[in-house]
């Protein structure tokens, strides 16, 4: 399992654990990562994406409301609310990610995290997402005005 790919689990364990308990941000991740000690680079990666949706959950939900067909956001199962806002986060905002990379994580973790229907239902909403980008589905971009690093690294 990549690095990359650990972080995105210990995003979603956390970013899961948000939608329930509210609270201060700081707090929070205090007691996750006391919780869940990990390398400082997994914790980096992992808290970049978390802060980073923490950031623009409003946003995001505004967007994914738009690419839900016959769903309202709040009505999702809370595992897949939270692929979906952490997909479309790095789609968004993370040009050191390509969008198809994004996307495939995203299905990956519905396969080990959410319900059997949870891969399809994904995979159909960040397909609308990713059609609406405007930037490479399978580069990084370079695009000026993206958040986030322009390393590279393995996914």
């Amino acid at each position: 399992m990549s690095r990359r790919h650990e972080g995105r689990i210990l995003a979603l364990q956390f970013l899961f654990q948000r939608d329930f308990n509210a609270g201060e941000l700081e707090e929070a991740l205090r007691e996750f990562w006391t919780l869940h000690p990990v390398r400082p680079a997994l914790r980096g990666f992992a808290e970049s994406l978390i802060r980073g949706v923490e950031q623009m959950r409003p946003s995001l939900d505004e967007r994914l409301r738009g690419f839900l067909v016959n769903w309202e956001l709040s009505r999702l199962a809370a595992v897949d609310r939270n692929i979906l806002r952490l997909a479309l986060y790095e789609m968004q905002h993370r040009p050191d990610i390509p969008p198809v990379v994004s996307l495939n994580e995203a299905i990956d973790l519905a396969k080990e995290f959410g319900d059997p229907e949870s891969p399809r239902f994904v995979n159909g909403v960040l397909d609308r997402a990713v059609k609406s980008l405007g930037r490479p589905v399978r580069e990084p971009s370079t695009r000026q005005g993206c958040r986030g690093t322009s390393k590279r690294g393995k996914e």
